[in-house]
């Protein structure tokens, strides 16, 4: 292995932006590619444009946001950054093809660092596809990097702390906020405060933003969700309603609210595809869906190839900075750029900064743990696949049928098969093989994914011909 290589890291977000910094730190050079146009991820990013002020981006985050940025100046020198570039996959041994530019391109590697981070989880219900109803990421996309309202009248439905955030976010940015809707309720809450004690500011913080949801008389309700939405030719009302302990929505209760926009949040998805690609091997998680196996330096099976950030797991943003520095930390000792007494002492402060996370995050994980009951929201005639129209019939009559497994299924009913390749489609259906007992086989529920991972436009293909 040539020392002076770059270590090539796939995701400018927290996790990839902190293992370039502590690479950098050891005068160890880096190549980091990501497909937007600045680094930090979707939670860092920040606008896209210029603003005089954020006054709906809170202090906690913009602090964040800064120290994201001082990271990377403070180690520029030793960082190639690729921005507005997309990795479609391997391209033969230990080199990648890139969406580059308009144009073709590889990059080889020695080390590769994973940072790809997650993405949302989709959960159907009637109406899910009206112009207005938007995954929560997608509406902080909206109001931190766009600088745009999603809608002037908008309620929030799922679980998890990212509800009060945006809540809170859209009401600074001038949104009308009618209602708050967390699917578990207030007391499943309460048995996690011993697990919230292990990152007090941030439970302080949380606290800060209930206490601001009330003093602006933002209604907040636990153990309530979707039941569906309707419009003409867009957004125009949702029907709510209480949920039980199994999430299933009592309809005799269901009143309905008139907006113009929602933001539904039921989870998120770690972003697999590539490291599948890449022969990395993997594990079914509830939470998190397919998650790498990985070592305590989270090296995969693939003895070159490290997994850090949501896509290894779903903890949130420092845990992914910590996660980035543990791989960057090993690769340098590797390199002998630290001796290996130097890189234990550091490696334990950062575990042990992880470990207070994880005990933190482990207790949302627990409150926010999805129930059957809401699988049941979709209709018979409910698209389940947007890129097939596959509906939730079908995918119920294959299962009915013997169906046992994602690509059986697949091939009975097409789902997976459009370009966003199952990540819109293949958790939910997931779910459903295991409401129906099928959780056993660990070869249950994976759609492999396909080369490229994204569509190669035509003028790229006149080129290579």
């Amino acid at each position: 292995m040539v020392k002076s290589s770059p270590v090539v890291i796939i995701g400018g977000g927290p996790s990839g932006t902190a293992a370039a910094a502590m690479l950098g730190k050891y005068q160890i050079p880096s190549v980091v590619i990501d497909e937007a146009p600045k680094i930090g991820g979707v939670i860092y990013r920040g606008p896209l444009r210029r603003t005089s002020s954020l006054p709906h981006l809170d202090d906690n985050l913009q602090r964040a946001m800064s120290a994201l940025r001082t990271r990377y100046e403070n180690n520029r020198d030793f960082i190639d950054l690729k921005l507005l570039t997309r990795v479609l996959g391997p391209e033969g041994k230990q080199q990648l093809l890139l969406s580059e530019n308009g144009e073709l391109t590889t990059q080889s590697y020695n080390e590769l660092i994973l940072a790809t981070g997650c993405h949302e989880r989709s959960v159907p219900f009637p109406g899910w596809q009206l112009p207005g109803v938007m995954l929560l990421g997608g509406v902080q996309l909206q109001i931190k990097s766009g600088l745009v309202k999603p809608g002037a009248k908008m309620a929030l439905v799922g679980t998890g702390p990212l509800l009060p955030l945006v809540a809170c976010q859209l009401h600074k940015a001038g949104v009308n906020v009618v209602g708050v809707y967390e699917a578990s309720s207030f007391n499943k809450l309460a048995k996690e405060a011993v697990a919230l004690l292990n990152k007090p500011k941030l439970t302080l913080s949380g606290l800060s933003m209930m206490g601001y949801l009330k003093k602006h008389q933002i209604p907040f309700y636990y153990g309530h969700g979707i039941v569906n939405a309707q419009g003409a030719e867009s957004l125009e009302r949702i029907t709510v309603a209480p949920y039980d302990d199994n999430w299933q929505a009592d309809h005799r209760r269901a009143q309905s609210i008139e907006v113009d926009a929602i933001g539904v949040g039921y989870g998120f998805v770690a972003r697999t595809q590539l490291a599948m690609l890449l022969g990395i091997e993997h594990k079914y998680t509830k939470v998190s869906g397919y998650i790498p196996e990985l070592d305590d330096n989270f090296l995969s099976n693939q003895n070159n190839m490290y997994v850090v950030g949501d896509s290894s797991g779903l903890l949130g943003a420092d845990a992914a900075i910590c996660e980035g520095q543990i791989a960057a930390l090993n690769i340098a000792l590797k390199r002998g750029a630290v001796t290996a007494s130097v890189a234990l002492k550091e490696k334990n402060k950062i575990m042990r900064r992880h470990g207070r996370i994880s005990r933190f995050r482990f207790g949302f994980d627990r409150f926010s743990e999805r129930q059957n009951g809401i699988l049941n929201l979709a209709q018979d005639d409910t698209v389940v696949c947007r890129c097939e129209q596959a509906t939730k019939k079908q995918l119920d009559d294959a299962i009915k049928q013997g169906v046992k497994d994602l690509t059986t299924l697949k091939m009975r009913t097409r789902i997976g098969m459009g370009d966003c390749q199952g990540k819109t489609c293949s958790s939910y259906a997931l779910d459903l093989l295991h409401q129906a007992g099928h959780n056993q086989n660990p070869k249950t529920g994976v759609i492999k994914p396909r080369f490229p991972l994204d569509p190669i436009p035509f003028t790229f293909m006149e080129e290579i011909n």
